[in-house]
């Protein structure tokens, strides 16, 4: 009778501690679900007012598109900046909401981290449990396990109960593997979001920063101006003739250079070898002799050095290849409305150089090390320019570099990337 009860015993304890685990598991995921679905339903809505943002971002851009193809006038050039303003306002509102649903992703995973720990650890000393219940009734020997049954079919109905538990170790073993497996995963996932969180931080920062600087640009435009289209006429007319005046004084002094090249040493011209330097293109000048290039007496004939695309003040430019930048600056501290105004100019591992012109704001300095793709500064409308753009300029590294030389024009000394005029290369050969 003794082993009647105790055989009975471990087979209740058997079942009962099976189901109060099961009980545990279910309650834990149900509380779980709850606080996850919480954090679903507020990723969804911020998704929806992600999309009527981009909506309103996109009307300005068409806004700037349409008044970029009108009629250079004061009234137009305000119309660009308040939309600008607008647009980059709104630019600061979707990155805040990329920050808001990145942060809820992170503790979306953080919950699946927890609760997946949790598992294996319940997974874990679910299988202590049954594991250390089979090994007492193993103890017993065959013989002695038999006698504490009345029948044979009472014996070989425990005998079926213990396989059933048997089984449910192994498949307790396999759910603790794959919900390890689960887990490693949520953490690495977990990291690359907190690493894109970082990221998107620091670019409302710069969003910020290049709003600021598009309404300085606004009010000192006005301040200038006295919101007068003959004064604002006389403004770019003088712009023009400095910058004019500066080009063909570096156009001078570039055509006796005699840098010692080596053209063997560039890439053959092909497609892909360079990176599109913006994310939306549209080419508003091209390399050469172009119909802009004839009306400026600043290329003196040679054509447009670079190409010119359209940006809007405060869009993302980024490096068209990885390499070291080998220098930033900003041709305004000397020249006001001449020549690159503030750029960036990287250096490649394959007898190349870029350089990007016009930008409002700069976001890396000489040394660093930058990657294809990565975001170096922000589109503006420095230096000389009749609108917001961005001037991509491509070159054999031989025959380029950064010098500082005095300007009779402007009175003073600049710094800025001058090359053998044999250096310059067209960069849609190599977009």
């Amino acid at each position: 009778m003794f082993f009647n009860k105790k055989s009975k015993y471990l087979s209740i304890k058997l079942f009962f501690g099976i189901i109060f685990l099961t009980f545990l598991l279910i309650n834990y995921k149900i509380v779980n679900s709850i606080s996850s679905d919480e954090i679903k339903l507020q990723i969804q809505q911020i998704t929806s007012n992600k999309i009527q943002i981009e909506q309103e971002i996109a009307q300005y851009e068409q806004q700037l598109k349409d008044i970029g193809q009108q009629a250079v006038s004061l009234k137009n050039t305000i119309k660009s900046l308040d939309a600008t303003i607008n647009k980059n306002a709104l630019d600061i509102k979707l990155t805040q909401n990329n920050i808001n649903s990145t942060s809820l992703e992170i503790d979306s995973l953080s919950l699946n981290i927890e609760k997946n720990i949790d598992l294996i650890n319940k997974d874990t000393e679910a299988i202590s449990i049954l594991v250390k219940q089979i090994n007492n009734y193993d103890n017993s020997s065959t013989i002695e396990n038999l006698l504490t049954y009345k029948n044979l079919s009472e014996f070989w109905n425990e005998q079926q109960n213990i396989f059933l538990v048997q089984n449910q170790i192994r498949e307790k073993i396999n759910e603790t593997r794959d919900t390890k497996t689960i887990l490693e995963n949520n953490k690495k996932l977990a990291e690359k979001k907190k690493a894109d969180l970082l990221k998107l931080k620091a670019t409302l920062l710069d969003k910020k920063s290049v709003l600021a600087i598009t309404k300085k640009e606004k009010n000192k435009l006005l301040a200038d101006t006295k919101n007068s289209e003959t004064a604002y006429k006389k403004l770019l007319s003088d712009k023009k003739t400095l910058a004019d005046a500066f080009d063909n004084e570096l156009l001078m002094f570039e055509s006796q250079l005699k840098f010692t090249m080596d053209l063997n040493a560039i890439p053959h011209i092909g497609k892909g070898i360079l990176s599109w330097p913006l994310d939306s293109i549209k080419i508003t000048q091209k390399f050469g002799i172009t119909d802009f290039s004839k009306t400026t007496n600043a290329y003196n004939g040679q054509g447009h050095n670079g190409v010119d695309f359209s940006a809007s003040i405060g869009t993302s430019v980024k490096a068209a290849l990885s390499g070291v930048i080998k220098g930033t600056g900003n041709t305004d501290s000397v020249c006001p409305g001449a020549s690159f105004g503030q750029w960036v100019f990287i250096e490649h591992n394959n007898g190349l150089s870029t350089l990007y012109g016009h930008l409002s704001l700069i976001k890396v300095s000489a040394g660093d090390i930058v990657t294809t793709g990565d975001v170096i500064g922000y589109s503006g409308n420095t230096g000389f320019s009749t609108g917001p753009h961005l001037h991509f300029g491509l070159y054999a590294t031989q025959g380029v570099k950064i010098m500082s030389r005095k300007s009779n024009v402007c009175n003073g000394t600049y710094t800025m990337p001058v090359a053998d005029l044999r250096a310059y290369l067209d960069p849609l050969q190599y977009l």
